[in-house]
């Protein structure tokens, strides 16, 4: 059996945790330089505010009615994640962190000690909003695809109460019924249009279609995505937990950047990042996209990339930001308004199945980085870090409603008052 545990309208729910008087009131978390609506938590939702809605478009309706706005506080969401996974872990023999919110669960040992999934699922719920104050969602299944369909009915679908169990062929059905075909795990927007087209429009629709030519119309995953619906195992846990093919830092700035050594440090500041989520996979980079831009609503548009190709796959902090200090007067323009700067790594492989290069050295230093790591991950990320990451408030994101870092900060603490 598995189980997908996911929280509840995760970052507006964090935000409740520390401050116990917005509880019971509507709140919304803001993107990236407070741009649009990424989260709405659930007394939100009855007042029919749209997610990823710009802004400015809604302030005054949200000003009307008092709802609460709040900056992404994305050091307190990393915190508060890591808790909820760590009480979440103990309920199974085998995690895996989907994302920040999510975590899939097998019971491989665990199935003969449990005999009610159902109460099972309510004793992790009860756990979880015992030792975090993080509300969450149940869902199991004999697949991890059908996992995932019944969280979506605990949380969204009539009748259920933050748990649901397909564990019978009538439970799968129900659940798939319901289902518009859009929510089923790995089916986008776009390929949803092309179904809906074929009269497919439920994940009971989908599930009861043939394999074989759901592959041949579309590709082999979605044929998986059927014998999943089925209650059929092809989703093995590495399938499940598959490694990143590319990753990317990106981020548009608080206020239009024009100086060259702003831009080269928020530029090295990307670098920094992905190396390190490189390192935390285990991967390296062969080609490197740098890229600036300036805003496309602005007159005399403008934007610039560059691939840096590394003779030597790297994940070295140094060596990206050498890259980058390299290439940077290809990518600079002076007078150019910049509104948005980015790096991405592309072309990852493991960092076990390196071929050395016989004429050339390695300039990594693989022990640096691990220390490196280590001392941010025991007291910060930023902690410690390479000289032309200095941080700069010109280029840093506007965050006009940023709450406290209750759980990450000494002088954000909560005080109690006996």
């Amino acid at each position: 059996m598995y189980a997908l545990v996911d929280a509840v309208a995760f970052y507006a729910s964090a935000e409740k945790v520390f401050d116990p008087s917005i509880r019971r009131k509507p709140v919304v978390v803001l993107t990236n330089n407070d741009g649009c609506i990424c989260a709405v938590c659930p007394i939100a939702r009855k007042l029919a505010i749209p997610k990823f809605q710009p802004y400015f478009q809604v302030k005054q309706y949200l000003f009307d009615h008092q709802v609460v706005i709040r900056s992404s506080n994305y050091e307190l969401y990393a915190d508060l994640s890591e808790r909820m996974m760590n009480v979440i872990g103990r309920f199974c023999d085998n995690q895996h962190i989907y994302s920040i919110d999510e975590s899939f669960l097998n019971f491989n040992g665990f199935n003969p000690l449990i005999t009610d999934w159902y109460r099972y699922g309510h004793t992790i719920r009860r756990t979880v909003w015992r030792e975090t104050k993080l509300p969450v969602g149940v869902g199991f299944g004999p697949t991890a695809t059908l996992a995932k369909a019944a969280n979506h009915a605990a949380k969204k679908l009539p009748g259920f109460d933050g748990v649901a169990v397909i564990d019978s062929e009538s439970s799968r059905v129900n659940i798939l019924r319901a289902m518009d075909i859009q929510d089923v795990w790995g089916v986008g927007k776009r390929l949803a249009k092309k179904l809906k087209l074929m009269n497919i429009n439920t994940a009971l629709d989908l599930a009861q279609q043939d394999p074989r030519k759901m592959k041949r119309l579309f590709s082999v995953v979605l044929e998986r995505t059927v014998n999943e619906l089925c209650g059929k195992r092809c989703l093995s846990w590495d399938d499940v937990r598959q490694d990143k093919k590319e990753i990317f830092s990106t981020r548009s700035f608080g206020e239009r950047v024009t100086d060259p050594i702003t831009l080269k440090t928020a530029l090295i500041n990307h670098s920094a990042i992905v190396a390190r989520k490189l390192r935390a996979q285990g991967s390296l980079t062969q080609r490197l996209l740098i890229f600036v831009a300036s805003s496309p609503h602005q007159q005399g548009y403008y934007k610039k990339s560059y691939i840096y190709e590394f003779n030597i796959a790297t994940a070295d902090s140094r060596v990206f930001a050498n890259a980058i200090s390299e290439v940077f007067e290809q990518l600079y323009k002076p007078n150019v308004l910049f509104y948005k700067c980015g790096v991405g790594a592309l072309e990852l492989t493991s960092h076990m199945f390196q071929q050395p290069d016989l004429f050339q050295a390695s300039i990594d230093n693989p022990k640096l980085m691990q220390c490196l790591d280590k001392i941010n991950a025991r007291f910060g990320i930023g902690t410690l870090a390479i000289a032309s990451e200095t941080s700069s408030a010109d280029w840093h994101m506007k965050r006009e409603y940023l709450s406290p870092h209750y759980t990450t900060r000494w002088y954000n603490l909560p005080k109690i008052h006996c």
